[in-house]
């Protein structure tokens, strides 16, 4: 199964809209904060951020890293050190990595604060352009910043609607952007890992065809994690199978039954695909860096 590409571009209108407004606020920031997904960190990176942001300071935070491989992260983490690039793993949801941000900030702005403080301007309040594609987590890291609910933040894409700032007890304020999705997939292995990890909305997809497209990756990269949580065997993933075939066996494994003996493949579907984006079958991330 293949998802063609035409179906998860994202809205022109609002591509443009939301480039518009980036570009209107990197002359009110000092520093750019990218948020990507720690388990796709090349898919959930748009280079339209990075051409737009030229030139402003950025550091980023590779997010939802609980729901990542601890070994793959290392290499991500000396990928971009390799890349002259200020990496922080974090994860919004428990705090992780959250008290090393503002270290980090000060550190890429010392020239700056230095100025700053040669004009006896000490402590004034630093401002933080926030991107990242829908459902990276930025609403939440805003709050979490902020120690209030001010960005509105649910587990789906696409809640952001406008640019907001958001003031907070750090010593910097935020500035909230509605998420930029890649306007096209050159790659579709990028439209697909975006879909697995629910960064477009499910509504518009075929889910059986995320969830086989899921399978297909975790056969290469974890296929004991799907074998245990699914009760699966070595011969279930065998070559011979196809990604359907196993998704199958998963509705068989789990008991979605409907009448006449046929396995309820959409329940199926929907159940792996929450398991995966929860960590429910483990840490796992579907990239690894260019060598």
């Amino acid at each position: 199964m293949e998802i063609q590409s035409k179906q998860i571009q994202w809205f022109p209108g609002h591509m443009a809209k939301t480039k518009r407004l980036i570009r209107e606020s990197l002359s009110l920031v000092d520093i750019v904060i990218e948020i990507l997904d720690a388990r796709i960190p090349y898919s959930s990176h748009n280079p339209d951020i990075e051409k737009l942001a030229s030139g402003k300071p950025r550091l980023i935070l590779l997010n939802k890293a609980s729901l990542a491989s601890p070994d793959v992260s290392g290499w991500w983490r000396n990928y971009y050190k390799t890349q002259n690039i200020r990496c922080i793993f974090t994860d919004c949801n428990t705090g992780e990595g959250l008290n090393e941000i503002m270290p980090a900030v000060r550190e890429i702005l010392s020239e700056k604060l230095a100025r700053y403080s040669e004009r006896g301007m000490t402590g004034r309040t630093l401002k933080a352009l926030v991107v990242g594609i829908p459902n990276s987590g930025k609403s939440t890291f805003i709050n979490r910043m902020a120690g209030s609910v001010k960005a509105k933040a649910e587990n789906r894409p696409g809640v952001t609607r406008d640019k907001q700032w958001v003031p907070t007890k750090h010593g910097i304020d935020l500035l909230d952007t509605p998420g930029v999705l890649w306007p096209k997939f050159e790659d579709k292995l990028v439209g697909e890992n975006l879909a697995i990890t629910g960064a477009i909305k499910d509504m518009i997809l075929d889910t059986e065809a995320i969830a086989c497209l899921l399978i297909s990756r975790l056969r290469k990269v974890a296929p004991d994690l799907l074998c245990q949580r699914y009760k699966l065997t070595e011969e279930d993933l065998d070559e011979e199978y196809i990604d359907y075939d196993v998704l199958e066996r998963i509705g068989k494994n789990r008991g979605f039954m409907m009448r006449g003996g046929e396995i309820n493949t959409e329940r199926t579907s929907i159940t792996l695909l929450e398991e995966f984006r929860s960590g429910k079958i483990g840490r796992i991330t579907l990239e690894i860096p260019p060598k």
